[in-house]
């Protein structure tokens, strides 16, 4: 006898996911587009002009362009806007400029730049949410679609705000999500509060007295002063920040010297770096200790040594109430047992922040990392790929948030 066939296609609970399952295959379609053509921050004109295409053919309210030099926001209004709510719902469309090692036969078609975090997939998820929220308009409200540009690194989210994105439309609250290949399809992981850290850059100048490798002792050696820097600064997170707390600093680069002058004692060493950290007040004390001990440990040697702390990204911050409240809806779509309500905060860091800055809102993470491979090569790898089988319940969660907060009464 024949063994029955499984069906292991990813399924949800609602009208919004059974709706967008129909079209999954124009989603996928539009989904390897953007990842064939990937663009990086400020740059996303192929993309914002899909987007605003497919936005039109979904037959949206309004497509407004060029909010943050590349964004576009899209409105859609539900059959009635009594409640006068506005809800934000956010994806990210920026590649990164990494190669990608992928064979199949939507890869990149650009040397030297990838979706490599799967900004593609959430701008396709947010795509098949405007479709179904326009299709149906089951609620009493506003719904602000926002694609937002240059996540990685150029703070795409703070342009928008800046070009009048919440004087414009100013929403209630604003919610975003990211695929995350760690979780499995079919679960979503939140908490109500830290999701992801603060990022900052950090630049250590290094100044000696350079000359002869064969007479180090006429000379003040920066390179020996960076790397006694090195290793004090790995004691400020051990000694400084109190064990419940959390924080990163990590010098990732170093420059100093010639490559081809090996008897040669440089004038000065160059360390760049990143610290992480959720609370302000740990940011503030890893700053201050770093100006401290780097100074310290270059004068012991007879150097000098400045430090530029660069505040990049803030940290991501849910609200409680709207973390809660988008637990319920993704509970509602996938059970109890699939959404993890304490998930543990991220290193990592996400430009959402700034809209959670000026906004009260939720950043969810959707599991796609399936055990058969697909979606399992982490973030920022050159094998990344999207899974799409999510894509469906992405844009179901999107649309239902904006249904469930804007509940469509009858009378």
């Amino acid at each position: 006898m024949t063994a029955p066939v499984q069906d292991h296609r990813l399924r949800a609970k609602g009208r919004a996911f059974a709706h967008i399952a129909q079209f999954h295959p124009e989603l996928t379609a539009l989904r390897r587009d953007l990842h064939a053509h990937p663009e990086l921050g400020f740059e996303e004109h192929y993309t914002s002009r899909r987007v605003a295409e497919a936005l039109k053919l979904c037959g949206v309210d309004e497509i407004h362009t060029g909010i943050g030099k590349t964004g576009v926001v899209a409105v859609v209004r539900g059959q009635r806007s009594a409640s006068g709510k506005l809800i934000g719902l956010r994806a990210d469309m920026d590649a990164l400029p990494m190669a990608e090692n992928n064979d199949f036969a939507w890869k990149s078609s650009t040397p030297g730049l990838m979706h490599g975090c799967g900004h593609d997939g959430h701008t396709a998820m947010l795509v098949g949410a405007a479709r179904y929220l326009s299709e149906t308009r089951n609620f009493d409200g506003t719904a602000v679609l926002i694609f937002q540009p240059g996540e990685e690194g150029y703070a795409g989210a703070k342009a928008m705000i800046e070009d009048g994105l919440f004087e414009r439309f100013p929403v209630d609250a604003v919610y975003g999500m990211h695929n995350w290949p760690a979780m499995r399809p079919g679960t979503v992981g939140i908490n109500p509060g830290p999701m992801m850290a603060a990022a900052d850059r950090i630049t250590i100048e290094i100044t000696g007295k350079g000359g002869h490798g064969a007479h180090a002792y006429t000379t003040i050696d920066p390179v020996l002063v960076a790397a006694h820097i090195i290793t004090a600064v790995q004691s400020i997170v051990s000694r400084n920040v109190r064990p419940v707390e959390s924080a990163v600093i990590s010098l990732c680069a170093m420059r100093a010297g010639e490559m081809n002058a090996m008897s040669v004692i440089p004038d000065s060493a160059t360390l760049v770096g990143t610290v992480r950290t959720f609370c302000p007040i740990v940011q503030a004390l890893v700053e201050r200790r770093l100006i401290e001990l780097c100074g310290a440990v270059a004068v012991a040697f007879g150097a000098t040594a400045t430090v530029r702390f660069e505040r990049m990204y803030p940290a991501t911050i849910n609200s409680a109430p709207e973390a809660h409240f988008a637990a319920d809806v993704a509970t509602s779509l996938l059970g109890r047992e699939h959404v993890v309500r304490d998930l543990e905060p991220s290193m990592g860091a996400e430009d959402f922040s700034f809209m959670l800055q000026v906004k009260p809102g939720a950043y969810l993470r959707i599991g796609q990392g399936a055990e058969n491979g697909v979606g399992c090569a982490f973030l920022h790898n050159t094998r990344y790929d999207f899974n799409d089988e999510i894509l469906p319940l992405g844009s179901a969660l999107h649309a239902s948030l904006a249904e469930h907060a804007m509940p469509l009464v009858q009378v």
